[in-house]
């Protein structure tokens, strides 16, 4: 029996989900499987935690202190390569290394005195960068030749005084290579460009497309949805999701556009927290992030359209959730967000285009995704392909 060591995060929102999808369906082939995660709560019985809330608040604090990420939680990444030891895996799938839990050091280090096989799946930028998840905002370039000044230095993972964008760069561009047997997995094509123009160029990388579970995410009647949430029932829902809206979600696009929207439609944002609420435009109904699948599966199925005004974005299963509820997307030309929209799901408007993404709503005439289109993107998809690849990878065949 092959053993899968998987490292995240987190177990919840869309990284927690794929992790799971991977999870479930390895063990289904024979697959040993062990998660270990940062933060939250586990998904089921394989995830162990490392480290604890403590460890995870001082290197938070040690962040924003002096604009290192990744490189405190030594307790907890002690704890995960004992487990290794012990486990011995076939394969270590990591997923987020940053996320205040782990040290990069510690871990890669460890990596690479070891010759397991190791499929590394890049959620975001901040493997190549010296400090940001992405950099399509200020339209930064840095990280193609070494990053200094950083104008994100206040983004996540925030710093609030010193800027060690410099040292990272050269930080992760020495440990992060040299890996004997890593391969790299993006869920986009666009993220796969760039890395091919980036310091890991010289991994074999593999695209493979996020996928959900078209099981949960379907087509769904829930009338009573409209009166939960004090949705009126006589207006075209204009629906927008997030896990969380930061800056670079869009949120203040969806302010704007509820200024320039007629009665005729009704902005619901999904994925709040309590001080976003509290201060939404009054034209906009707020609604807390929910792991609640059928409920979210409601709320995709009674809109008109999912609006996903993001500014940045690798392959955002938002779209994919909302296209297997049968909703069309209108969503901005940005990174792999646009990769899964055709003439039969949905519109692309160019960034930060308020009056496009109104036109698109105006002018849209698809009225319900064909079922095929989401199937494309079904986690058994995805998770037949990571399968494939950990079998490359190891050697062959699980036994």
């Amino acid at each position: 029996m092959k053993k899968l060591v998987q490292i995240n995060s987190v177990c919840y929102g869309s990284t927690g989900r794929i992790a799971r999808s991977i999870s479930n369906a390895a063990r289904k082939n024979g697959y040993e499987v062990h998660t270990f995660f940062g933060r939250g709560l586990p998904f089921d019985e394989t995830c162990t935690r490392i480290g604890n809330t403590l460890e995870i608040c001082l290197s938070g604090l040690n962040t924003r202190l002096f604009g290192v990420h990744a490189e405190w939680s030594r307790s907890a990444t002690r704890q995960l390569i004992e487990e290794i030891e012990k486990i011995q895996p076939d394969v270590i799938q990591i997923h987020n290394v940053h996320g205040y839990y782990l040290n990069k050091t510690m871990l890669f280090e460890y990596l690479k005195k070891h010759d397991y096989p190791v499929v590394w799946t890049m959620h975001d930028c901040w493997a190549f960068t010296g400090h940001c998840a992405y950099f399509d905002y200020p339209a930064c370039d840095k990280w193609m030749t070494g990053c200094s000044n950083c104008p994100r230095k206040k983004d996540y993972p925030q710093s609030w005084v010193i800027d060690a964008s410099a040292k990272e760069y050269r930080k992760k561009k020495e440990l992060f290579n040299g890996v004997k047997n890593m391969t790299l997995v993006t869920p986009s094509e666009w993220l796969k460009g760039l890395i091919g123009q980036s310091f890991l160029k010289n991994y074999d990388c593999h695209c493979i497309n996020n996928g959900i579970d078209i099981s949960s995410f379907h087509k769904t009647e829930d009338a009573s949805l409209y009166e939960t949430f004090g949705i009126p029932q006589d207006k075209k829902i204009v629906l927008g999701v997030a896990s969380i809206w930061e800056r670079r979600k869009g949120l203040d696009d969806l302010a704007e556009l509820a200024g320039i929207l007629d009665d005729e439609y009704q902005i619901v944002a999904v994925g709040l927290n309590d001080k976003q609420i509290k201060e939404l435009d009054s034209r906009i109904i707020g609604i807390k992030r929910t792991e609640n699948i059928q409920q979210l599966a409601g709320l995709y199925s009674m809109a008109y359209a999912l609006i996903n005004p993001t500014l940045e974005d690798n392959f955002p299963t938002t779209n994919l959730e909302a296209m297997a509820c049968g909703t069309p997307v209108i969503t901005y030309n940005t990174g792999g967000s646009i990769e899964v929209i055709n003439e039969k799901t949905g519109l692309v408007t160019e960034t930060n285009d308020r009056k496009g993404l109104l036109k698109a709503i105006k002018e849209l005439k698809i009225r319900h995704v064909p079922e095929y289109e989401a199937l494309k993107y079904s986690d058994e998809n995805m998770c037949k392909a990571y399968l494939e690849l950990y079998d490359a990878v190891s050697g062959g065949k699980n036994e």
